[in-house]
C-alpha cells in the first residue's frame, strides 16, 4: 500500500494537470504492450502497434522492465509540453542521476547491454539513443491514438475539477478512482510495495493517464516534486452492436443536438443538459447516446449520475474544422 501524507498547505496545493503527460504515457504503454490481461481495453492497440515496431520494444525492455522500479528520469516534468520538449530535458539528464538511477535497476542476473552501461557512466551519446528510441516508440504506440487519450484524460480533469467545485480538495481527493481511498489526512493506494510518502508542503500534481492501469504510480524519489499518476476509466465494452460512425455522424443534422454540443461546456450532467438546452430529461440522454455513439462526446459515471464532456473530434466539429488527427481517433472507435 502507498500512503500519501497531507498537512493542510498539502490540500491548498493539490492540482489536476491540464493535459496528458506525453513521456508517462510513453512507459506505461510499453507495460500495457506486454501485459495481455488488458485485452478488452487494449487488445486491438497491442496489435496493431506491434506491426509498427522495429526493434524499439528490445531495446527498451531492459529499462522499463514487467513490473516494479524503472527509472525517474524517464518522465521528466515536461513531458506536459509534449514529446519534443520531453526528450529535449530527458537528454539534459545529469550523469550523476543516470548512474544512481541505472544502478537502482541493474541485477547481476540479467546485466545490461553495452550501450546502457555506456549511458551510466555519461555517455550523451548513449542518452541520445535513448531518446531517438523512446521517439520511434511513441510514434508508433502513442501517436496515432492521441486524441482518443486526450480525450478520455480530458473527460476525466472534468470530472476531477466538478468534484473540486462542488467541495474542495477533500472532495475531489475523495472522488479519484476506487483503488484510492481517501482518509483525511491520508490519501491511502493499492501499490506493488509498502511505502509512505510525505508531501511537506510541497502539495501534488493529479496526473491521470490512459495507459496506466489497476494501481497508480509514483516517483521512486521522494525528494521530486511529488506526482501520482492513475488510470482513467475504460469504458466496459458494449453487449450491444455499436451503431457505425458514419451511419450516427448522418443522424446528427438538426438543431437540438447542435444545441447539445455547444451547451456541454467543459462537462455536465444529463440534467443540467437539459435545462441548458430546454429540453426533456428523456430527450437529452437521446441525444446524448447519439453524440457518444458518433464519438462527440464521452460519459463517465459520477456516483448517481453521469458526466458528460466533449471529445477533440466534437469540439473540432464546434470550430468549424475536422483536423487531420480527429481522424485518427475515429479508426479507433
Amino acid at each position: 500500500m502507498l500512503r500519501v501524507h497531507f498537512s493542510g498547505l498539502d490540500l491548498a496545493r493539490v492540482r489536476i494537470a491540464a493535459r496528458p503527460d506525453a513521456l508517462w504515457e510513453t512507459v506505461l504503454s510499453f507495460h500495457r504492450l506486454r501485459d495481455r490481461r488488458d485485452d478488452s481495453a487494449f487488445g486491438k492497440w497491442r496489435s496493431e502497434t506491434r506491426g509498427r515496431l522495429n526493434g524499439e520494444a528490445r531495446l527498451l525492455a531492459p529499462l522499463v522492465p514487467t513490473r516494479g522500479y524503472f527509472p525517474d528520469f524517464l518522465t521528466p516534468a515536461e513531458g506536459l509540453l509534449g514529446m519534443t520538449d520531453a526528450l529535449a530535458a530527458l537528454r539534459e539528464t545529469p550523469a550523476s542521476r543516470l548512474g544512481a538511477e541505472l544502478a537502482r535497476l541493474s541485477t547481476a542476473a540479467r546485466p545490461f547491454p553495452s550501450w546502457i552501461r555506456a549511458m551510466a557512466d555519461g555517455d550523451t551519446r548513449a542518452l541520445g539513443r535513448l531518446a531517438g528510441i523512446l521517439q520511434r516508440y511513441y510514434e508508433a504506440a502513442v501517436a496515432p491514438y492521441w486524441p482518443r487519450v486526450q480525450g478520455r484524460i480530458e473527460a476525466d480533469r472534468a470530472a476531477r475539477g466538478r468534484a473540486l467545485l462542488d467541495g474542495g480538495a477533500d472532495r475531489l481527493l475523495a472522488s479519484l478512482p476506487p483503488m484510492m481511498r481517501w482518509r483525511p489526512p491520508v490519501l491511502e493506494a493499492d501499490y506493488p510495495v509498502d511505502r509512505d510518502l510525505h508531501l511537506n508542503g510541497r502539495g501534488l500534481l493529479l496526473l491521470p493517464s490512459y495507459f496506466c492501469r489497476r494501481t497508480p504510480v509514483t516517483f521512486h524519489n521522494p525528494e521530486l516534486t511529488p506526482v501520482l499518476v492513475y488510470p482513467v476509466e475504460h469504458p466496459t465494452p458494449r453487449l450491444t452492436p455499436q451503431v457505425p460512425p458514419e451511419r450516427s455522424l448522418g443522424r446528427l443534422v438538426g438543431q437540438t443536438r447542435s444545441a447539445i454540443l455547444q451547451r456541454i461546456g467543459v462537462g455536465c450532467t444529463t440534467s443540467e443538459l437539459a435545462r441548458r438546452a430546454d429540453v426533456s430529461l428523456a430527450s437529452a440522454s437521446q441525444h446524448a447516446t447519439v453524440l457518444r455513439d458518433a464519438g462527440l462526446l464521452l460519459t463517465l459515471r459520477q456516483g448517481n449520475a453521469v458526466l458528460h464532456t466533449l471529445t477533440p473530434l466534437g469540439a473540432a466539429l464546434l470550430r468549424g474544422a475536422r483536423p487531420a488527427e480527429e481522424a485518427a481517433y475515429e479508426r479507433l472507435r
